[in-house]
């Protein structure tokens, strides 16, 4: 007789304290007490199926019936009460969202008005100043319970979004003060129109695209207050600085990555990529902005350290980040450059441990990563830059191009699926008894590949790296 596991506990609640020497022996049922024979079989309940204790199938029949209507009676409480916390947190939920979202189109409604030259210099400061108190007033996000899922939440991304509209206002608005205490302070006829070579009849007030005070200022600055900072090791002017030296704004704007807009449509034609294709435009620059950004230069550092990451780590990690910088630019179209913060404060991320499974975080590394991050931040402003002087298909084609040489064949590109299956081919005649178990299944393992590589997990990924199966 079969006892189902959810009838143990209840059996065990009746074992006597003290049976019978008849019950220890099998000879009695030790729930009944009824002498076993041709009529009433016993049936061993352990510890070994000739020792322990016996009971009949009846008496059993009859706990096994009554643990799982005890067992049906919790499930349909805990189903009632899952539903009636979930109510309660989406509930919940929805008035947090509703309360983040509002903050959140108030700061970049208060950035707006700081850009706007119509508001006055001291509501742009009352209008931070309320804008922190609401952005303070926030309650703690609401705890899901334990039968919801944490991660589809919502809640994580809508304050992420939240705290970046409140950076932007915040920087919006120091700009604007700045410049308005730099032209107050200023007289009527300030020397530094001179310097500017302002047209006659110039008003004495400027902004941030009159002012540059080159990148020595602010260290030189900081000395006359007693703060001495080391300062960089000059360099070269490099070829775009030198003839920018005498150009317009207009000028240095077109000059930033020349002739973009005709050279990058004919090569990524030439390596399968159809420039007017958004969607396949948007994925290469993608892999182009990982490559660049997060992928080459000081990783490679951290990544030859005793404690840096594993090839499979790097792996999944840039899957993860190729989508995040898929979700950026896609961003950037509607929103602005800015949206790439979103990228970069995941792949600089010091404590976000990495994807795949993997408990790396580069806070755990023993390598500096403090040149890894500005790199990230460089690289990615630099893309911003581009498509705030040249538009957003400009930094698109920029960082295409570089996908398309340094990573034809990456999780995103035209070339991966060409890729899965030649490594499929050769993963099927390997000696796969030592690999990782989410590697048993081939048919799986194509799926996730071409779907979504880090969901394999770093361990698989890092056993495919091994096996150059991808290279």
């Amino acid at each position: 007789m079969h006892i189902p596991a959810y009838a143990h506990a209840t059996i065990r609640a009746t074992l006597p304290i003290r049976p019978t020497s008849r019950q220890v022996g099998g000879l009695d049922c030790y729930l009944c007490d009824e002498p076993f024979g041709e009529e009433l079989a016993a049936i061993p309940l352990g510890p070994t199926p000739t020792s322990g204790l016996f009971g009949c199938r009846p008496c059993l029949t009859r706990l096994v019936t009554r643990a799982r209507r005890a067992r049906d009676a919790a499930l349909a409480q805990d189903a009632e009460r899952a539903r009636a916390e979930s109510a309660d947190w989406l509930s919940a939920r929805d008035r947090h969202l509703a309360r983040l979202d509002s903050v959140r189109q108030a700061a970049e409604s208060v950035a707006g008005l700081a850009r706007d030259d119509d508001t006055e210099p001291l509501q742009v400061a009352w209008l931070l100043i309320s804008l922190e108190s609401a952005y303070t007033w926030i309650p703690d996000a609401p705890e899901p319970p334990a039968s919801a899922d944490r991660e589809s939440s919502g809640l994580r991304d809508e304050m992420f979004r939240l705290d970046l509209a409140v950076i932007t206002a915040r920087e919006a608005v120091a700009e604007r003060l700045a410049y308005h205490l730099i032209n107050e302070a200023q007289p009527e006829e300030p020397e530094i129109c001179d310097e500017l070579e302002c047209p006659a009849g110039c008003s004495g007030r400027h902004d941030s695209s009159h002012i540059d005070c080159g990148p020595d200022a602010v260290f030189e600055t900081l000395a006359e207050h007693g703060i001495t900072v080391e300062q960089p090791e000059p360099e070269p002017l490099s070829p775009r600085f030198t003839t920018l030296l005498g150009s317009s704004k207009a000028e240095e704007k077109r000059a930033l990555i020349p002739g973009i807009e005709e050279q990058a449509p004919e090569i990524l034609a030439c390596l399968g990529i159809g420039a007017d294709d958004t969607d396949a435009l948007v994925s290469a620059a993608a892999v182009g902005l990982v490559a660049d950004a997060w992928r080459e230069g000081p990783l490679e550092v951290i990544h030859t350290a005793d404690d840096g990451p594993s090839d499979g780590e790097i792996f999944a990690q840039s899957v993860d980040l190729y989508r995040r910088a898929r979700a950026a630019l896609m961003a950037a179209r509607d929103e602005g450059p800015e949206a790439l913060l979103a990228f970069v404060a995941v792949a600089s991320d010091m404590d976000l441990p990495w994807a795949g499974g993997s408990r790396f975080a580069l806070r755990t590394v023993s390598e500096s990563v403090a040149e890894f991050v500005q790199h990230v931040d460089d690289r990615a402003r630099f893309t911003a830059e581009v498509m705030r002087e040249q538009g957003w298909r400009a930094g698109l084609l920029h960082r295409a191009t570089s996908a398309a040489f340094k990573a034809p064949t990456h999780f995103g590109m035209p070339g991966w699926p060409s890729a899965v299956a030649s490594a499929m081919e050769r993963l099927a005649v390997l000696d796969r008894s030592g690999a990782p178990e989410a590697l048993a299944d081939l048919a799986a393992v194509e799926a996730a590949l071409l779907k979504a590589p880090d969901r394999l997990g770093a361990d698989a990924l890092d056993w495919i790296s091994h096996q150059a199966l991808l290279d």
